[in-house]
Parts: structure tokens; sequence; C-alpha cells
């Protein structure tokens, strides 16, 4: 598994809101967001395009903003992007604070390799866990290195962080270890062929 670091990001309060003003300000290179959470006033503020779209690129990521000289911990809530350039238009923060919980989804990856002959289908890409705001796992994973198919690895077998609690359900199934679809028909016609052939045998034996 592997736990994000905090991201420190320098930003500028907004207040000119409006399509227009968004518009203008993605034209400097700087996304538009709102900050809320703990019962506070949303907060909209200007983040730093490029930087923020490399943060991104990794899930449940914290951000330590500084707000005209202000220091503020948020979580990145949501993400909203321009469906044909996939440019992003809008994010929304949640505020936490040290030591507070947070739930959150958190992506599955698989390493090793299964038996030779053998797939391992990832069933479930997230798991659903309650952790500590700022020690929020970038992912956890699964090894299924040598699984013969038949094995089956459930939500309770995903080893979790330290202080973390799995909500998902614990026998939701996270990857499964199988034959491909073409060798298991493949295995089965082979096996039809040995049976007719042992009819014939036996017929012409008798």
């Amino acid at each position: 598994m592997a736990k994000p670091g905090v991201n420190h990001v320098v930003t500028d309060a907004r207040e000119s809101f409006g399509k227009g003003a968004a518009r203008k300000l993605r034209a400097l290179g700087k996304i538009p967001a709102v900050i809320y959470g703990h019962g506070t006033d949303p907060i909209h503020v200007a983040l730093p395009g490029h930087e923020i779209a490399l943060i991104l690129r990794k899930s449940n990521q914290i951000l330590d903003l500084d707000i005209n000289g202000k220091s503020q911990l948020a979580l990145v809530k949501d993400v909203q992007k321009d469906p044909v350039r996939q440019i992003i238009e809008h994010i929304d923060l949640v505020v936490i604070r040290k030591g507070e919980k947070v739930i959150v989804d958190v992506p599955i990856h698989v390493t090793g390799e299964s038996a030779p002959g053998t797939l391992a289908n990832l069933d479930a890409p997230t798991i659903s866990v309650e952790a500590e705001a700022t020690h929020i796992p970038e992912y956890f994973t699964v090894d299924i290195e040598g699984r013969e198919e038949g094995a089956h690895i459930y939500a309770a077998d995903v080893e979790l962080i330290e202080g973390s609690n799995l909500l998902s359900d614990p026998e939701l199934l996270v990857v499964a270890v199988s034959m491909p679809r073409a060798s298991v028909e493949a295995e089965a016609a082979e096996e039809e062929a040995a049976a007719v052939a042992a009819d014939a045998a036996t017929e012409a034996a008798e």
C-alpha cells in the first residue's frame, strides 16, 4: 500500500464568480475551486492548474492550501472535467483536520502473476474505508503471485494500514482467478472429442 503525502499549494481567494469569471481563470492557467465543510462558509479559490493536474494523477490527495498566507487542509472531493477535452473545469474540496476520520474509496493495485494459464479478474477496483484524514492510503496492494484457478480474494483479505477500518462488505469479491474462456471451451471440446473416440473404440471392439 502507498501513503500519499500532504501537497502544499499556494492559492488565491476568489471574489469573482460565474461562468465568465471561471473561463477567465482557466485562460490564465488556473482552476476555480470551492472549499466547504465543518460548518464553515464556503471559500472560493483559484488553484494553479498545472500543479493541481499533476497532483490529481493520484487519488485521495490532501492539499495544504496557502490562502493569502493562511493554511487550510482540504481533501479533493470532486473533480469536474470537460467531457470532450478532459480539461479540469472545477474542483470541490472538503475541509479536514488532523486526527479526524474520513470515508474514502481506495483503489486496488494487483501485483504478481497468477498460475500459468490463468487469468486474474479485478472485480472490485476500489474498497471503501474509514481512515485518518492525513493518512489516507493512495492504494491497497493485492498480491496474486502463484494463485491457482478458483482462488478468490475478498475485501476482508486486503491488508489495511494501521488506524483504518474496512467499510465495504468483508465478503466483497476483489480479485478472482480463473481460466480464460477460450481455454475452458478448448478443454471441454478436447474432453468431448476424447469421449466420442472412446465410445467409437468401444463400439468397434463389440
